[in-house]
């Protein structure tokens, strides 16, 4: 109930006719795909997946509507795409959106979809780059039709500079990588940090959020993957703000304005002592700053 309103929908595709309408290599993808199935399910019904709504809730849950939680972003479309648990389906996920977000470009938003960024509330412990080179280099090819990244880190209290994780230790400019703080503004103690490869942190400790069947979790969740849409609801909110002379600029220059979006979300972090020679910018997600520094450009 408190999602619905901001689902993205694909108006290209017409909906169960068992055709593929928009030509994109997926039949009845209406709002999304689901990579672990190969169907058009993207919800909790069998191959689903519950982590997928309290993940879409700090994104997007509907704002000023007296029922549940409010996301990030009060207006925004949250695509769906559930991922299979191995690599593979992971980079398939990512090409769905490549692809959509190129035909965007392409066809000067006639076609496809205006895909700003990607939540990752996923990954693998101690993964390194250089065993999966198609997955980390999914990061510069979203970047260069313009799409920032976000990927949440271990939920282990390990230095992934030295252990490794991924996505987060993939070289790009065009991924921001996050770890978990507290209300307190603590780094959990099952959080993965990291000076070289953590770009920030965000709030992932007892987050109130959706859950399947029209609820609303009583206890809170925790885990990176609840900082990693904070994030990427920011990211989104960012551009909900710009002047449509910069957003014009985005759509001809999108591989050097999306750069512009992340230095706003990481030098724009509120500097935090348990971040100290933790991550790269020292800090924890500070929304209105990062807004603030995004609109001086």
């Amino acid at each position: 109930e408190d999602l619905k309103k901001n689902l993205w929908t694909n108006k290209a595709e017409i909906p169960n006719n068992n055709f593929d309408d928009d030509n994109n290599g997926y039949v009845d993808d209406v709002y999304g795909w689901n990579f672990k199935s190969e169907t058009n399910e993207v919800d909790n019904r069998g191959s689903g997946s519950r982590h997928g709504t309290p993940v879409a809730g700090i994104i997007g849950a509907d704002g000023n509507n007296e029922i549940g939680v409010t996301g990030v972003n009060w207006n925004v479309k949250v695509m769906n795409l559930v991922h299979g648990g191995d690599e593979a389906s992971v980079i398939a996920a990512y090409d769905y959106v490549l692809q959509m977000r190129k035909k965007y470009n392409d066809s000067d938003g006639k076609e496809g979809a205006f895909i700003v960024v990607t939540n990752s509330s996923l990954g693998i412990d101690y993964g390194q780059p250089e065993d999966s080179p198609l997955w980390c280099n999914m990061y510069d090819a979203l970047g260069e039709q313009g799409v920032l990244s976000i990927g949440a880190t271990s939920n282990s209290n390990i230095n992934v500079d030295q252990e490794g994780d991924l996505p987060t230790t993939c070289d790009s400019e065009y991924l921001i990588t996050v770890t978990n703080t507290t209300k307190l503004d603590d780094l959990n103690t099952n959080a993965g940090y990291g000076l070289n490869t953590i770009d920030l942190g965000a709030p992932g400790t007892n987050i109130w959020s959706t859950i399947p069947n029209n609820s609303y979790s009583a206890s809170g969740w925790t885990g990176t993957s609840l900082s990693c849409p904070q994030v990427s609801g920011a990211v989104a909110l960012v551009y909900s703000t710009l002047c449509s002379t910069w957003l014009n600029d985005y759509k001809q220059n999108p591989s050097l304005r999306v750069k512009d979006i992340k230095d706003a979300i990481v030098q724009g972090a509120e500097i935090i002592p348990a971040l100290k020679n933790k991550s790269v910018g020292e800090g924890r997600l500070n929304v209105i700053n990062s807004i603030k520094r995004a609109n001086d450009i």
